[in-house]
């Protein structure tokens, strides 16, 4: 009987794990001028970018790109964006959870 006292207490606890993780979205929208090469997309606690989300994809001009984000905890990110000309946008501890990302010339770092 302690056995299955253990068993279930184990179970509890993997998942609260996972129910605390969570599914977010991000919409961005290239109003640059230019084709953006490079999306990457980190939690805000985080010390470096994680991956390019766009992989062999661009974003074109005038184009939007939902992003989905899994598994995480918050919904607070860092986004940078580079485009054709090596020129770089980035957003500090966006809240995806309630502002999505229109990308203009004003926001070239």
């Amino acid at each position: 009987m302690r056995w299955i006292t253990a068993l279930a207490a184990m179970m509890l606890v993997c998942l609260s794990t996972v129910a605390s993780a969570a599914d977010y979205y991000v919409d961005i929208t290239n109003r640059t001028g230019y084709t953006i090469y490079y999306m990457y997309i980190s939690p805000a606690s985080a010390k470096t970018w994680e991956e390019d989300v766009l992989g062999q994809d661009v974003l074109q001009n005038g184009a939007t790109q939902r992003v989905t984000l899994t598994g995480y905890t918050n919904p607070h990110f860092d986004i940078r964006l580079v485009d054709e000309d090596g020129d770089s946008y980035t957003y500090w501890t966006v809240d995806v959870e309630t502002q999505d990302i229109v990308v203009t010339l004003d926001h070239l770092d």
